[in-house]
């Protein structure tokens, strides 16, 4: 600095000069005679003007130097008097010390998303060279016009032997972090540092989730989309929007060809699980053409559409194989091997007599033509088992085991949080996942399967944000173990969701609070207060039943119990984190209600790399067609 200072100073007195003698010498030594007086002359500035950082002639700061002379002699350099400008500045920092390294390139965070971003850089590398393996030593290809370009990615096309599409039914933006966040803290984390199983797949993307004629989206339309690649209207299943819902009669002709039905037409082995009734509207978009997703038995259906000929979801599940042909000539294909889920009560008469060992109701069955499906089923596939408990399921051999049906439940079966109440018992979800990886590749032509955790949808439904979080989290297990038991190298993995709820992660709650708990602010202990006085939870929901002080109920739906309680509570000496507390709500509703907004997709494997950006949902099928090439595979095998 003080060498900065020294050089400003020569600078300015370099730039002054002035006349200093009174006259010349005279001849030889002689004075001449004295000169006469002139005039007075005008007087030279110099101003200098310290500039900030920042500035656009120094950024790093220095002086600005004006010189000029004074005409009007009012000893101040005006702007028009200024003939030269000249800066001095300081040098940009071209070194820090050790100190500063450690606060900034040493730091955590830091080197960790710098990490980040060079796994992610090999990831890519990885997958556009055809190659998931994780090797130093990747060969990038380099292209020399757009046709080779084309040429070398669709080389990639075909790469996944198998397809695994994972669905959380209602799983929004939202309930990911909350869930990840509620993950954290039960392993003794502060819980926002933490990831689910799929936070770590290395491309992702966001889904548009809106219906043809819906701004707001229902499951039938969503998962349609996704498996077949068109979008359609709310609540008709495997058909596009020209079909009119309830009318049997606009079925015909309108139906789509789903990736399920694609991947069997391929020789593939395929599997559908699901922790709703396996009839219920996402897990039916696999294999089902309906005018309305009600129809799942056809006690449900009105005798004009039963008369017109259209069958319901059920039976379509159980005939897929025989339907399947009869829309192509010449087909021969083996049915879905694996069916894993609840909703028996679709499957079986309304008849005491077929109830299950572990009926809940005094008559379990729904169907009014008398019929047993599950006898059907099995009686049309004697290499196949059937089973409905969790004793049945642990005694499936996954090598030897060619086909399961299991039905595990009446309806819906149990919330991940009340499993331990199921009559008989019943498989996690994944449990479920692992099993039916073990028996599908055994194909060696490989597998498409799905898998819906359905009642995150139907816990958010209720308002209880804990039943919601639990079975996102034995989600991200099931995406866990199916990862495990899988190669990145040719199987491609895709998690999303089929739409959000209106649930809200909101306050300004400190790091660590409980997810769950009241919102405690940063620096604080108590729980802060809103504007009426009372404390108030970081998950709410904007609509529904509202509050809920139910204590240790696990089972979600016991909110439908009593009508809505919404608006504020007072909630200062309520226990928010226990599993029975149903969140406020604003706006009284029956049931909370589905969101518009976008969800996440996340992918691995084969084709991942086309994960990325905002997306048509419908998107999603034309990714799983390109890892698996199903549409071509299919033709191929029909010719």
């Amino acid at each position: 600095m003080n060498v900065f200072k020294l050089s400003v100073i020569a600078v300015a007195v370099a730039g002054l000069s002035g006349c200093f003698l009174e006259g010349d010498d005279g001849k030889d030594g002689v004075d001449g005679q004295n000169g006469v007086d002139g005039t007075n002359g005008l007087t030279s500035l110099t101003v200098q003007t310290e500039l900030a950082v920042g500035d656009a002639n120094c950024p790093n700061s220095g002086l600005r130097i004006d010189s000029g002379v004074d005409s009007d002699s009012d000893g101040t350099l005006a702007e028009a008097e200024i003939t030269a400008t000249s800066y001095v500045c300081v040098p940009g920092v071209s070194s820090v010390s050790s100190s500063e390294l450690l606060t900034s390139l040493n730091n955590d965070w830091f080197v960790a998303a710098q990490t980040e971003v060079e796994n992610n850089k090999q990831v890519w590398m990885n997958a556009t060279s055809g190659s998931a393996s994780a090797s130093s030593n990747v060969e990038v290809a380099t292209v020399s016009s757009q046709q080779e370009l084309n040429a070398m990615v669709e080389n990639l096309r075909g790469t996944a032997k198998n397809v695994i599409l994972f669905v959380g039914d209602g799983m929004g933006v939202s309930t990911v972090t909350a869930a990840r966040i509620l993950d954290g803290q039960m392993k003794g984390l502060a819980g926002e540092e933490n990831q689910l199983s799929f936070d770590r797949f290395p491309f992702s993307g966001l889904s548009k989730t809106y219906n043809v004629d819906a701004q707001t989206p229902d499951s039938a339309g969503t998962m349609t989309a996704m498996m077949s690649g068109i979008k359609t209207d709310v609540g008709v299943i495997g058909v596009d929007e020209d079909i009119e819902r309830g009318d049997c009669s606009t079925v015909t002709g309108n139906e789509l060809v789903t990736a399920l039905e694609l991947a069997e037409i391929a020789g593939k082995s395929t599997g559908i699980i699901s922790t709703a009734r396996i009839t219920h509207a996402t897990p039916a978009a696999t294999y089902a053409k309906s005018a309305d997703r009600n129809w799942e038995d056809i006690s449900d259906m009105p005798e004009a559409a039963v008369t017109a000929g259209c069958t319901d979801i059920a039976d379509q599940l159980v005939n897929f194989e025989a339907n399947l042909e009869a829309n192509f000539e010449g087909l021969d294909v083996d049915g879905i091997e694996v069916v894993m889920g609840g909703g028996r009560r679709h499957f079986l008469p309304k008849d005491a007599a077929f109830n299950s060992p572990d009926a809940a109701s005094t008559v379990e069955g729904d169907r009014t033509d008398g019929r047993d499906l599950t006898a059907e089923w099995q009686a049309m596939y004697t290499n196949g088992v059937y089973v409905y408990d969790q004793s049945g399921f642990d005694g499936i051999d996954t090598e030897t085991t060619e086909r399961v049906f299991a039905l595990f439940n009446e309806s819906h079966m149990q919330y991940a949080a009340d499993r331990k109440n199921d009559i008989a018992g019943e498989p996690s979800i994944a449990e479920m996942t692992s099993a039916a990886i073990n028996i599908l590749d055994n194909n060696d032509e490989g597998f498409f399967l799905m898998v819906e955790s359905g009642r995150i949808d139907h816990a958010h439904h209720a308002g209880n944000a804990y039943g919601a979080l639990h079975d996102t989290i034995a989600f991200a297990e099931a995406i866990a173990a199916a990862d495990a038991l899988t190669n990145d190298e040719d199987t491609l993995i895709i998690v999303t969701a089929d739409h959000g709820h209106v649930f809200t992660i909101a306050g300004y709650p400190k790091r660590g609070n409980p997810i769950l708990g009241k919102v405690v602010n940063v620096g604080a202990n108590d729980a802060a207060t809103a504007a009426d006085g009372t404390p108030y939870t970081t998950l709410g929901y904007t609509n529904g039943l509202g509050f809920r002080n139910l204590g240790d109920v696990t089972n979600s739906d016991a909110s439908y119990l009593d009508g809505p309680d919404t608006g504020r509570k007072d909630i200062t000496d309520v226990d928010t984190t226990t599993p029975g507390y149903h969140q406020e709500a604003l706006i009284p509703l029956g049931s909370e209600t589905h969101s518009g907004e976008d969800v996440g997709i996340y992918a691995k494997g084969p084709g991942a790399f086309l994960v990325n950006g905002t997306n048509e949902q419908s998107v999603i099928f034309h990714v799983m067609d390109f890892a698996g090439d199903f549409v071509s595979k299919a033709e191929e095998a029909m010719e």
